[in-house]
């Protein structure tokens, strides 16, 4: 499958997204989202991160972080990778939690940093979990407010010196500033091209990364494409229907067939192509 796009410089700031493989539950209980918490702080310390905000909902997570260093899709790697063990240690489980790679949305920081903390901590709002941020416990929300302790993932200096010189005015004007959002216009919106959010000024400064990206990952994708097999060879000995829909699974998660190529290989509608991949995946899920 195509690799997300990657837009990195030292000071970028992004809005950081990943779920579960399979829509399955990435914390279970309490302990995982303290054991989430542990890595992320640890993993914020060895690449020297600044985590503005978080959200844990039960089968994805929100991160609002500044990278100093070039290092975003180093760090998510360490996190994803080592919060993954540790899940599957605890709950004697096996193989990927996460669904493929984090999605990474590069944010111009001046202008979208608040507006972005506090979509992430209204997330549980939307989902209708609770009426009001205070009330959810695994967001940055009340660590910010100065309800609860600061964890250690967490830097909360820098989102309120944006509201005022004064912590106890600054958390005032944050608690306002975030009720505000409640049902207001989403920051998606304003999105160009999947992985950038910011006024025309920035968008413009990173125009050249981006198309020289996109180039990359063209170059990329067709020399894969060059050396992948054929559909005739992976399905040649696919004699069962259940041998059958495994190997159209993997055509279309490891090799980049579409599913109107498999459809047309195996005479089947592309819908039909498509449920049957999901139903592979959702029995390998049950396995692990």
């Amino acid at each position: 499958m195509t690799r997300p796009l990657r837009i990195e410089y030292p000071g970028a700031v992004y809005h950081v997204t990943s779920r579960g493989n399979a829509r399955q539950r990435v914390f279970l209980d309490g302990d995982d989202r303290e054991a989430f918490l542990a890595t992320l702080a640890w993993v914020v310390e060895r690449f020297g991160w600044l985590c503005h905000a978080y959200c844990l909902m039960d089968n994805h997570f929100h991160l609002l972080i500044e990278t100093p260093e070039a290092n975003l899709s180093r760090g998510m790697r360490q996190l994803n990778g080592v919060y993954t063990q540790t899940f599957n240690r605890r709950h004697q489980r096996a193989g990927h939690l996460f669904r493929g790679r984090f999605k990474g949305i590069l944010v111009e920081k001046d202008s979208y940093l608040l507006e972005l903390s506090r979509y992430i901590v209204l997330n549980p709002v939307r989902a209708k979990v609770v009426k009001h941020p205070g009330r959810y416990a695994w967001s940055s929300y009340r660590a910010t407010l100065g309800v609860a302790p600061v964890p250690p993932a967490l830097t909360i200096d820098r989102l309120l010196e944006r509201f005022a010189k004064t912590r106890s005015v600054a958390q005032k004007r944050y608690a306002e500033f975030v009720q505000a959002g409640i049902g207001g216009a989403s920051p998606w919106e304003k999105l160009k091209g999947q992985v950038l959010l910011g006024d025309v000024a920035f968008i413009e400064k990173m125009a050249p990364q981006l198309n020289q990206r996109l180039a990359s990952m063209e170059t990329s994708r067709r020399r894969r494409l060059m050396h992948r097999p054929s559909l005739k060879t992976l399905l040649a000995g696919t004699k069962s229907k259940e041998a059958r829909n495994s190997m159209l699974a993997r055509a279309y998660l490891e090799h980049g067939y579409t599913l109107a190529e498999l459809g047309r290989a195996t005479d089947l509608h592309f819908a039909t192509v498509s449920r049957i991949i999901k139903a592979v995946e959702k029995k390998s899920q049950s396995k692990m």
